[in-house]
């Protein structure tokens, strides 16, 4: 069995979106086709899988196949069934068994590596990203540096805000940081904060730390985020307008979906979520670096509000179906802003160095993903619309825990 992809530890990873696995018998001497079950055994509370013969959303607990006895490969079609994602690898596991006898002929470990709500990760989910995320901080000596000096002002703020590309910036932004901690740890997915909600397990001292004196946020002796330094001084600031049990006033998740307009949704509406929800939970911190566009990712919980915003922009886009780059309603087709129309290359992984637009590139190319070729080290606006490849062959190898695949 042979998945497309591994990485350098030769892990082969799926999201709600199927790979295609190739299925083969050793070359027999004689004898007609044998025929296979294929399935996954899954671990209490681990990933779950879905199987067909084709690119589908619609597949089934397992697939009956006939392999060649030549050798000769048979694809199957492997995706994670949704809601049912991993804790860990290898907590679920493909099972190839001979259709007579049920006999076990091999099996490959794999994980559904999705992004999920940060408030309901498990101790050791929560624990892995933090090292990892420490990790690639290293405490301002590590590749971390380069993200923080993507988002700041000037010529680099002009592309990431203020038009039709900042939902498109941002994802690029969340995928080439998500796939450097995926380095570090291939288990790693990074979470969202859902900030229209309580989330007691997220602001707290063993996760994202909770406000102290002069806005030093406190973390427990063994969060790796103790060490963290991105700024002029080691550590995090941030304002106690967020708690525990706090709910900031920003548009829910119901009345964020609906902006666009429905059944139109035009991505030209849907966009002003910018500023509300997005700002507004920016600003919910009242003070501190994450309220200011210039220093905001200096704080860890920057990604995690930004993965929610994303989050909220492929939800729009499932239940619109607006995947489509060349639909007018995907995208804003009037946007004429440099660095927003949808043919531009996204600073600073591509695109001309030479003003209006910045004239540095800190980080260079997109990080490499062992899942998937998409979109390339210089991607543009019009490559991060159709994220998971409902419509097209390309994906860019992330899910959302609440957010399904299917095709269109």
């Amino acid at each position: 069995m042979t998945f497309p992809r591994y990485d350098d530890r030769q892990r082969a990873y799926v999201t709600w979106r199927p790979v295609e696995v190739k299925v083969a018998v050793k070359p027999a001497q004689a004898g007609g086709p044998v025929a296979v079950t294929v399935s996954g055994r899954s671990s209490a509370g681990g990933g779950k899988l879905l199987f067909a013969d084709q690119l589908t959303h619609a597949g089934a607990a397992s697939i009956d196949l006939n392999l060649p006895a030549n050798g000769t490969a048979v694809s199957v079609w492997v995706g994670g069934a949704f809601p049912a994602a991993s804790v860990r690898f290898g907590d679920v596991v493909i099972e190839v068994r001979d259709k007579a006898t049920n006999a076990l002929q091999t099996s490959h470990p794999t994980m559904v590596r999705v992004r999920k709500n940060a408030d309901a990760l498990s101790t050791a989910e929560r624990d892995r990203f933090l090292r990892a995320f420490a990790m690639l901080n290293g405490a301002a000596s590590g590749r971390f540096m380069d993200f923080r000096d993507m988002h700041v002002g000037g010529p680099p703020d002009r592309e990431a805000h203020g038009g039709s590309g900042f939902l498109p910036w941002h994802r690029v932004y969340l995928l080439d940081l998500e796939r450097e901690l995926q380095k570090i740890d291939g288990e790693v997915a990074l979470p969202y904060w859902r900030f229209d909600r309580a989330a007691p397990n997220v602001f707290n001292r063993s996760f994202m730390g909770i406000p102290g004196p002069q806005d030093r946020v406190q973390f427990t002796m063994g969060n790796p985020l103790r060490a963290w330094v991105a700024g002029n001084l080691p550590g995090v600031e941030r304002g106690p307008g967020v708690g525990p049990q706090t709910v900031p006033l920003v548009r829910t998740e119901q009345q964020t979906l609906s902006l666009g307009g429905s059944p139109s949704a035009q991505f030209a509406g849907f966009e002003i979520m910018q500023g509300n929800p997005h700002g507004r939970a920016h600003m919910a911190h009242i003070r501190g670096v994450i309220t200011d566009p210039a220093t905001a990712p200096q704080d860890p919980l920057f990604f995690l509000l930004h993965c929610n915003v994303d989050r909220l922009w492929a939800k729009w886009q499932w239940a619109f179906k607006r995947h489509d780059p060349q639909a007018a309603r995907s995208f804003d087709p009037a946007s004429t802003l440099p660095g927003h129309r949808l043919a531009d290359k996204l600073w600073p992984w591509g695109g001309p160095l030479a003003a209006p637009r910045p004239t540095t590139a800190p980080g260079g190319g997109l990080t490499a993903s062992p899942l998937t070729d998409a979109p390339g080290k210089s991607p543009r606006i019009r490559d991060t619309i159709d994220y998971l490849g409902a419509i097209g062959p390309a994906q860019l190898g992330f899910a959302y825990d609440d957010v399904p695949f299917q095709t269109v």
